[in-house]
C-alpha cells in the first residue's frame, strides 16, 4: 500500500504549492486569503528568479544569513544544477518593478530529497557575495532544535504565488501575508486521510514536517520555498518551509512545510551559527 500511495500522491497533491519544472510552461504565479503584507514586514523574504525570456519568479526563500539563502528542495532539483540559470531577489514590495538580482554561487539540495511526501524537501543557496543588512534588508532567525511550535500557534506565510486554486497573483504583483494556525501532526494526517483509500497504518504526514493553515487561509503554487514564521518571545522564527498540498485551502489539508528543526544539523554543515 505504501508503494502505491506514494506513486498516486504527486497525482493527487500539490508538491509544493511547487514550482513548474523549468522545462514546463511557466506561469505567472500568492497566499489564499490574506492581505498585502506591509512594506515594513518580512525583511527576510526573497524571490527566486529562472531564466526565461526574463527573469521569471518560481518560488520563495528566506535570508537567513547574509550570503546564504533556505529555501524549498523541490524547487531546486533535479532539474536546476546550474547556478547561472537562477537569481535572486530580496524583499521587495512587487515582483520584477525595482529588481536587483544577484548571482548565485552554488546550490546544495538536501542528499536524501526525491519526493515532498517522503520529507527532506529542504534546500540551501549560497549568493555569491554577503548582502548589507538594513532596515529592509534582515536575516530571520532559526529556531533552537527545542523549539516545538505548538498546536494552535499563529504563525505567518508569505509569498507571491496563487491566490486560489489555479488563480494567479494578479498584478502589481504584491507580496502577500497571512496568519495560519499550526495544526497537531496526527491530525493533520487524520485530516489527510480524509477521502483517501490509504490504510490507517500509513503516515502521510511525516514527522520532519510541520502542518498550518485552513480553509480559509494557506500557502499556493508560487509560495513554494518561502518562509512559515512564528513570532516566539519576541522573536520571529522560521519554523517551517513552504513544501506541500492537497490544492490550496481545501478542507481537511492543511498546508504542509518542511519543519526546520528537523534539519538544523544539516543546515549548519554549511552555513555559520553567527553571520
Amino acid at each position: 500500500m505504501l508503494s502505491l500511495l506514494v506513486l498516486a500522491l504527486p497525482l493527487l497533491l500539490s508538491p509544493g504549492h511547487a514550482a513548474p519544472a523549468p522545462s514546463q510552461d511557466l506561469e505567472r504565479v500568492g497566499i489564499v486569503g490574506g492581505q498585502e503584507a506591509p512594506g515594513n514586514k518580512w525583511p527576510w523574504q526573497v524571490s527566486l528568479r529562472i531564466k526565461t525570456e526574463y527573469w521569471f519568479h518560481f518560488c520563495g526563500g528566506s535570508l537567513i544569513h547574509p550570503q546564504w539563502v533556505l529555501t524549498a528542495a523541490h524547487c531546486l532539483g533535479p532539474e536546476i544544477k546550474d547556478p547561472a540559470d537562477l537569481r535572486v531577489q530580496l524583499r521587495e514590495q512587487h515582483l520584477y518593478y525595482r529588481d536587483k538580482l544577484l548571482p548565485i554561487n552554488r546550490i546544495i539540495v538536501h542528499p536524501n530529497y526525491y519526493d515532498v511526501v517522503e520529507g527532506f524537501d529542504i534546500a540551501l543557496m549560497e549568493l555569491e557575495d554577503p548582502v548589507n543588512i538594513s532596515c529592509n534588508v534582515q536575516l530571520v532567525a532559526l529556531p533552537p532544535a527545542s523549539e516545538t511550535f505548538p498546536p494552535g500557534t499563529q504563525c505567518w506565510v508569505t509569498g507571491w504565488g496563487n491566490v486560489g486554486n489555479g488563480e494567479s497573483l494578479p498584478p502589481p504583483f504584491p507580496l502577500k501575508e497571512v496568519k495560519v494556525p499550526i495544526v497537531e501532526n496526527s491530525k493533520c494526517d487524520a485530516e489527510y486521510h480524509t477521502g483517501l483509500y490509504t490504510g490507517d497504518n500509513v503516515h502521510i504526514v511525516k514527522d520532519n514536517v510541520i502542518c498550518a493553515g485552513d480553509e480559509e487561509s494557506d500557502a499556493c503554487q508560487g509560495d513554494s520555498g518561502g518562509p512559515l514564521v512564528c513570532k516566539v518571545n519576541g522573536t520571529w522564527m522560521q519554523a517551517g518551509v513552504v513544501s506541500w498540498g492537497d490544492g490550496c485551502a481545501l478542507p481537511n489539508r492543511p498546508g504542509i512545510y518542511t519543519r526546520v528543526t528537523s534539519y538544523l544539523h544539516w543546515i549548519h554543515q554549511y552555513v555559520p551559527k553567527e553571520p
